[in-house]
């Protein structure tokens, strides 16, 4: 198992900026993927982006293409979301996942795929 831990949330205008780091502990070295969820309040849960750890292959949601950015730094146990031109659609709980095994082809982004949760971060955004 691996624990999970979410940081860099918090306030911003519409347009602004944040990013999001998920640190693991012990290490990742045995990860697969890692993704990152958000849930809205009243909203179900929805898979925002996943990054095959090891390569540079990545997934968004259509909702995030272009302003959302995941990367690995495998030296700091750490996944990163960096997140542009941020809209007050993206208010959310934000959770860090991660994954023993490769996810199927279409599941990069569903909550089944996944095993470890963070607790999830606040990410609030005002127009």
């Amino acid at each position: 198992q691996v624990h999970l831990v979410e940081s860099g949330g918090g306030s911003v205008q519409a347009g602004g900026s944040l990013t999001l780091a998920c640190a693991g502990s012990p290490h990742m070295y045995s990860l697969v993927a890692v993704a990152w969820f958000r849930q809205a309040t009243g909203k179900e849960r929805e898979g925002v982006s996943a990054v095959y750890v090891g390569s540079v292959t990545s997934y968004y949601a259509d909702s995030v293409k272009g302003r959302f950015t995941i990367s690995h730094d495998n030296a700091q146990n750490t996944v990163y979301l960096q997140m542009n031109n941020l809209k007050p659609e993206d208010t959310a709980m934000y959770s860090c996942a991660a994954a023993f095994l490769k996810p199927r082809a279409g599941t990069w982004l569903e909550t089944t795929s996944y095993s470890s949760w963070g607790q999830g971060i606040q990410v609030t955004v005002s127009s």
